[in-house]
């Protein structure tokens, strides 16, 4: 069903959005106006990966989600189409929206399906991305005529390709003409490889990973164990002048002390005893490229000596063998202990210290990462669903809830394997439903979560018997009280976890009946 706007008001609507928002949202804004539907989502072709960047009317973990073309029969069909792809009623191919609409409760499998391939104009009609179109109601799109919906689809794709265009020119011109090498986008959209999260802190880390990558310098990456150095040591790498040659993974914790220096710089055969073979080191081998060594906090003293030499001179000498060799190393690090404490204990070279962190980079713990555990968690469930082969996989709302709560002291690394644990036990409990649901008694972190209690609390009120705002009042009060008690009645704290203005709270409180003052 389609509203009284015309294509041209569309194409007018079009020219009027700020292409250096950096977002589609406006986009969706204007389509919708004219079609009207339940659900409507944008999607970058990245490899053969479909990413989500735009939505309305789906769960908001959708957006995390990374769809593969060949696993999902209705986007394959409309990638390898030209023209706009209505669904038949009767179509059997399973929609990767089942369940994950949000106009109505309950698992609702989507009935009118269509979709517009869109292609670009200038890059040998490249398909750059699909946009979808889903409603509950079977008739919604029968009066859509094809010829507007293909005057659409030339609107949109010309509109999503300049957008496109003026991301690329300013993610590579905001930090001068070190920044000029195109992104590897094969490489980053790569499982394990792009780094989900819209947080502020993690756009803080993204922007510095693309400042550091274009560089030479050392990278000291600091952060709790879990919370992904390692993906960002690979960023780094990718992002670089030496993204074509190898990164090389050292783990500095795994070494033993008497063979630390044999897979540093490599050995000659009979060097000593169990040598049988000439072997090439770490350095050796990252020669043009990036020796990633991570744990370097566990590097034993007499070794954190070699290593100072090598990053000083460049130079490797392989055991048992008289001659230096030069190689060209950058030397990304990685530790989730405090190096600068380690130094003052005289556990850690200062002048190594001072070496490694030419630019040090903070990692933030998962808690600190306001509402990226819900986008990871999204990527996680497809990542699992793949490998379980459940054709739909969804959370929860209380499981979404159960997640925002927890503390996540095991960080991105305990959100996938909960993850993965809960689906499978949703899977043996639910193996007869098209549509899989993880609920919070599938993730077995009730007992850990710190606010699981109080949250549980909340769901299961009765609220029958008041109205919208009464129970509204209820929520907030509680919400309020629970978190004063949580930062020991620590007004600004309770502001920042809530996610609102103190002095907002504050009056807030007041009107709710919460003695302010005292808790001053």
């Amino acid at each position: 069903m389609t509203s009284q706007k015309s294509i041209l008001d569309i194409a007018l609507a079009l020219a009027h959005v700020n292409p250096n928002k950096n977002d589609f949202s406006d986009l969706l804004s204007c389509i919708s106006e004219w079609i009207h539907c339940d659900a409507v989502a944008l999607l970058i072709k990245q490899g053969e990966t479909l990413k989500p960047v735009a939505q309305r009317g789906l769960s908001q973990d959708t957006l995390g989600r990374r769809f593969e073309i060949n696993e999902h029969p209705r986007l394959f069909e409309i990638c390898r189409s030209t023209q706009p792809l209505k669904f038949a009623k009767e179509c059997e191919l399973p929609d990767p929206y089942d369940g994950l609409l949000q106009s109505r409760e309950g698992d609702f499998p989507v009935h009118a399906c269509m979709g517009l391939p869109l292609y670009s104009q200038q890059q040998d009609s490249q398909l750059l991305a699909v946009l979808t179109f889903d409603s509950l109601n079977e008739y919604a799109f029968d009066d859509v005529p094809h010829t507007q919906l293909t005057q659409l689809m030339q609107l949109v794709a010309a509109h999503v390709e300049t957008l496109l265009t003026v991301q690329h020119y300013q993610q590579h011109a905001q930090h001068n003409h070190q920044l000029a090498q195109q992104l590897n986008l094969e490489a980053l959209t790569r499982e394990g490889v792009e780094i989900i999260g819209n947080s502020h802190c993690m756009q803080i880390l993204k922007n510095d990973i693309q400042l550091v990558a274009a560089s030479e310098f050392s990278v000291l990456i600091q952060g709790d164990t879990g919370v992904g150095k390692e993906l960002v040591a690979r960023n780094i790498h990718l992002n670089s002048k030496r993204r074509e040659q190898p990164l090389i993974h050292l783990n500095c914790a795994s070494l033993p002390e008497n063979l630390a220096e044999s897979e540093f710089f490599g050995h000659s055969k009979g060097a000593f005893t169990g040598a049988h073979s000439t072997r090439q080191g770490k350095f050796q081998l990252a020669d043009g490229g990036t020796l990633f060594l991570d744990e370097i906090g566990e590097l034993p003293l007499a070794m954190q000596s070699k290593l100072l030499r090598v990053l000083q001179s460049g130079e490797v000498q392989t055991v048992g063998e008289d001659q230096s060799r030069y190689v060209d190393v950058r030397v990304i690090a990685a530790t989730n202990r405090d190096l600068k404490q380690e130094v003052a204990e005289g556990r850690f070279r200062a002048d190594l210290y001072h070496r490694l962190r030419v630019y040090p980079l903070n990692v933030p713990a998962l808690k600190e990462r306001e509402n990226d555990v819900i986008l990871l968690a999204g990527f996680f469930v497809e990542q699992t669903a793949r490998k379980l082969a459940i054709k739909q996989l969804k959370l929860g709302i209380d499981t979404q809830i159960l997640l925002r709560q927890y503390d996540w002291p095991g960080n991105v690394r305990e959100l996938e394997h909960v993850i993965s644990r809960a689906a499978l036990k949703a899977k043996q409990q639910q193996w007869q439903q098209k549509i899989i649901t993880i609920e919070p008694l599938h993730c077995d972190i009730e007992k850990r979560a710190t606010n699981t209690h109080t949250t549980t609390q909340l769901i299961n009120t009765n609220t029958s018997s008041l109205s919208l705002k009464e129970a509204t009042d209820a929520f907030s009060y509680q919400m309020i009280m629970q978190q004063l008690e949580q930062h020991n009645l620590n007004w600004a704290a309770t502001a920042r976890t809530l996610k609102v203005d103190r002095a907002n709270l504050v009056r807030l409180a007041k009107r709710l009946g919460i003695n302010v003052k005292k808790s001053l």
